[in-house]
């Protein structure tokens, strides 16, 4: 024990967190809600499954409300491959690194789902006009028997460290791929040989406590040209999260969800470094689990905390329609819990000052697979009296439903989203692939509790110069509550 105590101690000493300069981003998750407001987003735009035969890019959107082109997109940045299926981003440094005035937060790390490339994108020249710097090509992961990147965090000791689920030949297989953060050369996977879980997915790690857990989606081969409930029951999926040490990057332990924990996705420590607990969104059982270190041990347990009921309908592909949570977050002062159901079409916000008890304080439907008057009948449902209508901005019906979400660094703004990934999008909701999908915001009432769609700000991505586009996750240049990890 007093080994393992020396080496995570030896671990936080010689990594960004120990000297007292001022590095990238913030001191801690309470400094960061007193930064400025966001002026910029970045968010990666999908052709792919489109009618619009032209590669991904990624839009800059003036968010500035004193700009004369506040709401619109400024700058697109093409890629230079088709089909790469642009999905989750990250960062070269973060307020990881906040104490380590060597670094700056100058690469927008953007992998390629689908493709299995990794673009390092130039944010810091001029942060309106982004240009690639790099890009590493497909045959490195696969090089190691790696492949389909999705989470990027950077971490202490000068490196970016991505996600991967799944293999070159599209079998299931969680792993994880180190980059230099200056440089963005290959250094090879992270985890020690031969520890590899079946799925991979999304991590968040506790350096202060020697901890990464890590969740599941499913087997890409098959996931990734739609959702099939036999390819559930045929063990294509996953229910479990993964406990690692942190220093020894081995997994010292699972955690079976169970039937109540279908398909965990996104993870959220609590953004305070201390705490050891948090929560993970498990999406096709439509429940919030709470993971928690046990009292006085080394043990990792969780238990459910949030239940989404199913609706009985008639008109869809099934009798019983999941919520289909995709995204979950945390306010930096670890105070509100969000999340979206993405088949319901609502984004819910809990209090969750009592961690095992959270209350339901504000809600807002904005689409979804149950809207009034669109085919699908709901027959029995123990929450709502009547259907939702699909929501009309400037005359126009926004197509697909929440999905994506990012808040303000002062909690009173939720960004959100509408697609999921493009082979689930043309399957939930083809008309979005014509369509195209929008950027939206929420004010948020911090106080009691409280959603309101502002209808005077958003982005339609309906109209691009190529053609309608599949935006998908939200970043801010300073960092935000889903990038950002203190240590």
């Amino acid at each position: 024990m007093a080994q393992r105590l020396d080496k995570v101690k030896g671990h936080l000493e010689k990594s960004c967190c120990s000297t007292v300069a001022h590095g990238p981003g913030y001191a801690s998750p309470i400094d960061a809600m007193k930064a400025p407001k966001e002026k910029i987003l970045y968010i990666p735009c999908i052709y792919r499954n489109t009618p619009v035969p032209k590669p991904d890019y990624l839009a800059t959107v003036d968010m500035d409300e004193d700009s004369p082109t506040f709401c619109q997109i400024i700058h697109r940045l093409e890629m230079p491959n088709m089909h790469d299926e642009l999905h989750h981003t990250g960062w070269n440094s973060c307020s990881s690194c906040y104490h380590d005035p060597t670094k700056k937060r100058r690469l927008f790390i953007v992998p390629g789902l689908v493709s299995s490339r990794l673009y390092a994108i130039d944010v810091a020249t001029n942060p309106k006009a982004p240009k690639i710097e790099k890009i590493v090509d497909p045959e490195v992961l696969h090089f190691h028997g790696l492949a389909n990147p999705h989470t990027v965090h950077c971490i202490p000791g000068n490196q970016i460290m991505i996600s991967t689920i799944g293999t070159p030949d599209g079998e299931g297989k969680g792993g994880y791929m180190l980059l230099d953060s200056d440089t963005f050369e290959p250094i090879g996977p992270w985890e020690a040989p031969g520890n590899n879980p079946q799925f991979g997915y999304d991590f968040w790690y506790q350096p202060r406590h020697n901890v990464m857990i890590s969740t599941e989606w499913g087997t890409p081969k098959k996931l990734l040209s739609g959702f099939k409930m036999e390819d559930l029951q045929n063990g294509h999926y996953g229910k479990t999260l993964t406990v690692w040490d942190w220093t020894e990057h081995k997994i010292i332990q699972t955690i079976d969800l169970g039937p109540e924990g279908w398909i965990p996705l996104e993870i959220r420590f609590l953004h305070d470094p201390n705490a050891t607990e948090g929560y993970v969104g498990c999406a096709l059982s439509s429940t919030v689990f709470r993971f928690y270190r046990e009292e006085n041990s080394n043990r990792w347990a969780a238990e459910k905390v949030i239940a989404i009921p199913s609706k009985s309908v008639e008109g869809w592909e099934m009798d019983e329609m999941p919520g289909l949570i995709t995204d979950i977050l945390l306010s930096l002062d670890d105070k509100y819990l969000y999340f979206s159901n993405w088949l319901h079409g609502d984004i819910r916000q809990y209090d969750i000052t009592d961690r095992r008890h959270p209350k339901l304080v504000g809600q807002i439907f904005l689409g979804g697979s149950i809207c009034d008057g669109e085919g699908v009948k709901v027959t029995k449902d123990v929450e709502l009296t009547a259907q939702p209508k699909r929501p009309v901005l400037d005359g126009k019906i926004v197509e697909g439903s929440p999905q994506m979400l990012q808040m303000s660094l002062d909690g009173k703004r939720l960004y959100v989203t509408t697609s999921l990934y493009s082979g689930w999008d043309k399957q939930f909701y083809p008309k979005m692939m014509n369509q195209g999908s929008y950027l939206l915001r929420i004010d948020v009432n911090t106080e009691n509790g409280g959603l309101t769609l502002n209808e005077k700000v958003y982005v339609d991505f309906g109209k691009e110069p190529h053609g309608p586009v599949l935006a998908h996750e939200i970043r801010y240049p300073g960092g935000d509550c889903t990038s950002d990890i203190w240590c």
